[in-house]
């Protein structure tokens, strides 16, 4: 595995990357985490290996777990209408045809963020003012047509489980999810009292969509933004929390002795949902699809988990610098959680964390 490693460590030398913390596991045979780099773009405080990290768009899998969890306790239905569970989303038109099943695996036309998004964001709103602007934000598309990544499905997932449940997401996630698999530093938004162990994000600030003077109150490393837990990317974690939740997935569900998710549920959140990608005709990618529930899969022009893992492997990435991936036919994990946003423009960051797992793959055969 040093190889691997190395490729990081280089990365940090170089200052490509200002600090991460990194973990693999192979058929339950968990390694111990390494750490390189700093945690802050101020301060010399060293990344640790309990450091952790703003894991963006990694809250996306979590989100669709706690959805799924209603799945399978017969709840809520696949392909029950959002509408129906939620009837101020209802428009009488495409919005009444959208389904759960289309919110976790993009399909269901809402749009990535609302388009008022960073005016939302620079007044602090709260996590019900996303969640009543997204019950009119336009369609991009007739629900079902077509695949566009969407943080707005988050958003009324986040909305229906909290109706069914009477309980704020990140209360259901805590109780259902993180105790379960003993993720004691995984929690949406901040725990103030871990808040030293938090590390920042090497914000760019020229061309950097949250990095301009205006946004200081509001972006990745603003209290506002630790405080709001959104359901699309405020999720904080470490590296043996995420391999935990990684594990219970390899495991088909389960955590030791504790079942969290059904072996059935699990199987269809890791089967591709988007049958017909390629020939979908708005904002269908075949770098973004195929999908599960929730989870990204692997295909043969998706390499975000680099180019060595099989075609079962899932996973997801977020914007603050953060991979993660599993691999069910070699039980291989790996985590991987840097301070560093994917907006280098040129696609280096993401090619780091390629060669990274390609080289973790390797090791399997180098020892």
């Amino acid at each position: 595995m040093s190889a691997a490693y190395e490729t990081l460590r280089k990365a940090v030398d170089d200052k490509r990357v200002m600090g991460c913390a990194v973990q693999v596991s192979h058929n339950g045979v968990v390694q111990m985490p390494e750490a390189f780099g700093r945690r802050s773009p101020v301060e010399d405080l060293p990344v640790e290996a309990d450091t952790i990290f703003l894991t963006a768009s990694v809250t996306k899998p979590v989100t669709a777990t706690c959805a799924m969890i209603l799945v399978d306790r017969g709840r809520i239905g696949l392909d029950e209408r959002v509408s129906s569970l939620v009837p101020e989303f209802g428009d009488g038109g495409w919005r009444d045809r959208i389904t759960v099943r289309q919110l976790l695996c993009h399909t269901s036309g809402l749009p990535d963020q609302l388009p008022e998004n960073r005016a939302l964001r620079s007044s602090h709103a709260t996590l019900q003012e996303f969640i009543r602007r997204t019950y009119r934000t336009p369609l991009l598309f007739e629900p079902g047509s077509a695949f566009s990544y969407s943080s707005s499905g988050m958003t009324m997932l986040m909305d229906i489980v909290q109706r069914v449940t009477g309980k704020s997401l990140a209360d259901f996630a805590r109780r259902e999810v993180f105790e379960l698999l003993g993720m004691r530093d995984t929690s949406y938004g901040v725990d103030w009292d871990k808040a030293e162990r938090v590390s920042r994000v090497n914000i760019p600030a020229a061309g950097f969509q949250y990095g301009e003077a205006d946004a200081v109150t509001w972006n990745w490393n603003s209290r506002y933004w630790w405080s709001l837990g959104s359901p699309w990317g405020g999720m904080v974690s470490t590296v043996a929390d995420l391999t935990k939740f990684l594990s219970m997935f390899l495991n088909e569900g389960r955590s030791g002795t504790t079942q969290v998710l059904s072996p059935s549920t699990v199987g269809a959140m890791l089967t591709n949902q988007v049958e017909d990608s390629s020939s979908m005709p708005t904002g269908a990618s075949l770098d973004n699809a195929p999908w599960g529930l929730g989870w990204q899969l692997k295909a043969p022009r998706n390499s975000f988990f680099g180019d060595l893992v099989s075609p079962q492997t899932f996973g997801h990435r977020g914007a603050t610098g953060t991979l993660v991936w599993a691999d069910p036919s070699t039980g291989l994990s790996c985590t991987i959680l840097t301070n560093q946003p994917f907006d280098d423009g040129a696609g280096t960051h993401a090619a780091l964390l390629r060669r990274f797992s390609d080289a973790v793959v390797g090791s399997l055969v180098s020892g």
